[in-house]
């Protein structure tokens, strides 16, 4: 009887805590539902496409589903202020834009990327200076003796004042000691129209929104500001490569807000990066000519970082111009 007691006494002071630590265990599984990746933009452009290829293979690799949801308005805004104000526990992510390095200087974001947790690196797409096939520069360094002889009479369109294509072409105003018109549209597909409407004379968007129109042979880029050449376009040779320091790229990333556990933000770098490994993802991203560029979390914290310094004379020089 006493033995009796006694096991009764130790199973009941025994049970409770396996109760608990089970309890305990399943309270920090993660992740244990559906995980929210916002796109602050709407269906159908790069962000959207690269986010919905991850998507694909999400509950494969991290065991729950990631859902898609866009969130466009107010220049991404409304779908980085829906993420900066979600529970900061790894279930509400966004695909962050380069932007957030410039626009609070503006003041058109509230917030910038010290606001958000930074996960890694997704993508990142070079600016081209991209003119129509007949135009009379076929070279970066034809283009920049007239812009040098001819101050402000080559227009150059973009894809909104104050967004990156924007500022890719003050970099190479900036970089060249040259002075052009800056030619603001509704993103990059009308300003590419007007080029082929030759209303204006260059873009500075990105070489994967003009690839259809290089391939059809309607308009050719004279160089690329990224630091290797495209894969899409691998004869034609970077700015470096002609002797100019341009390098402007937009990128994207996965972040979510500012405060998520580290432990968390390690299932979710691996899972994610697992998901951009796999074969679909590969193609669906390639066929759009869209640049795959996997950076861990501190490359791509140094990538964000360095991207804000670097622009920072730029966007000095718009000031003056204004």
């Amino acid at each position: 009887m006493r033995k009796i007691i006694v096991l009764l006494v130790v199973m009941a002071m025994v049970i409770p805590t396996v109760f608990a630590q089970g309890a305990a265990e399943s309270a920090e599984k993660f992740p244990s539902k559906p995980i929210k990746l916002i796109v602050p933009w709407s269906a159908g452009g790069g962000t959207d496409a690269i986010a919905r290829a991850l998507a694909k293979s999400g509950e494969k690799h991290l065991g729950v589903p990631v859902v898609v949801e866009n969130k466009p308005g107010g220049t991404g805004a409304m779908g980085l202020g829906e993420t900066v104000k979600a529970a900061a526990d790894g279930y509400t992510l966004a695909v962050l834009p380069v932007e957030l390095s410039f626009l609070k200087d503006q003041g058109i974001y509230p917030f910038d990327f010290s606001n958000f947790t930074r996960i890694m690196n997704l993508n990142t797409d070079p600016s081209a200076l991209t003119v129509k096939t007949d135009a009379p520069w076929n070279t970066l360094a034809e283009f920049v003796d007239y812009a040098r002889a001819n101050p402000g009479k080559i227009k150059i369109g973009h894809s909104g004042t104050g967004m990156l294509w924007h500022l890719a072409a003050a970099t190479l105003a900036l970089e060249t000691n040259t002075q052009y018109t800056y030619v603001p549209f509704n993103g990059a597909a009308d300003a590419i129209a007007s080029v082929l409407g030759k209303n204006i004379d260059a873009v500075t968007v990105s070489g994967a929104e003009v690839s259809a129109q290089v391939r059809a042979g309607e308009m050719k880029i004279l160089a690329v500001f990224g630091e290797r050449r495209m894969e899409i376009f691998p004869d034609t040779p970077t700015a470096r490569e002609q002797g100019f320091e341009v390098v402007v790229n937009t990128f994207r990333g996965l972040g979510g807000p500012a405060g998520i556990p580290e432990d968390r933000v390690a299932i979710l770098h691996e899972g994610f990066k697992k998901m951009m490994e796999e074969p679909e993802f590969v193609k669906v991203i390639g066929n759009m000519g869209l640049g795959i560029d996997y950076r861990n979390t501190t490359d791509y914290y140094k990538l964000t970082d360095d991207t804000a310094k670097t622009l920072e004379p730029v966007l000095a020089s718009l000031l003056e111009i204004k």
